[in-house]
């Protein structure tokens, strides 16, 4: 990739796992299924599938399809000494370029050539993650100076179109129409 290109919003890496595991691991492509999800993963389906989710309420619409992640977290964690690299955190899309955390529910996210996602609110980053690296939770999940709690992990979508998404490939983001409505957790 050339020098002038490497600042547009991009997917740097993608990720999948067909089992109920924290990390996925980084593969040469996904392919997203309409209403469904990202195809053999354990998150893909109609209906919620994450496991406390299912616990509570199987029958809920299942808004955390496909999980995507800003890179520039990891630069930001790295900075407090750990080092954590694409899938590590259960993201399916891992992107660099975009406010994903600032961007307003509705947004449309065109990954690649055909798919697209709608993003449905922010992922609540829970106890697992320092299962993963003892102490990270504390900055992907804190409060900023007025109290308010900041969730760092992502946002999480549901698929509007499917296809094929890869590393490389252009993310063009579609801001919703009227009023804005911040991210809340999903």
């Amino acid at each position: 990739m050339n020098a002038e290109h490497e600042d547009r919003p991009r997917v740097v890496a993608v990720s999948r796992d067909g089992d109920h595991r924290f990390s996925k691991p980084v593969v040469q492509e996904l392919t997203l299924v309409e209403g469904w999800g990202v195809e053999g993963d354990a998150h893909a389906g109609t209906t919620v599938q994450h496991r406390s989710r299912v616990a509570r309420d199987p029958s809920q619409p299942n808004l955390r399809q496909v999980h995507l992640i800003h890179a520039e977290l990891f630069d930001e964690v790295a900075e407090a000494g750990y080092a954590v690299a694409p899938g590590e955190l259960g993201e399916n899309v891992t992107t660099r370029g975009i406010d994903l955390l600032g961007l307003p529910e509705g947004t449309l996210l065109h990954l690649g050539d055909d798919a697209c996602v709608r993003v449905t609110g922010l992922r609540n980053p829970c106890q697992q993650i320092n299962g993963f690296e003892p102490g990270l939770l504390r900055e992907v999940l804190g409060k900023v100076d007025d109290g308010v709690v900041e969730r760092k992990g992502g946002v999480m979508s549901v698929v509007v179109s499917g296809g094929v998404v890869r590393h490389g490939d252009a993310v063009r983001v579609e801001l919703p129409e009227g009023e804005q409505t911040p991210l809340q957790p999903v």
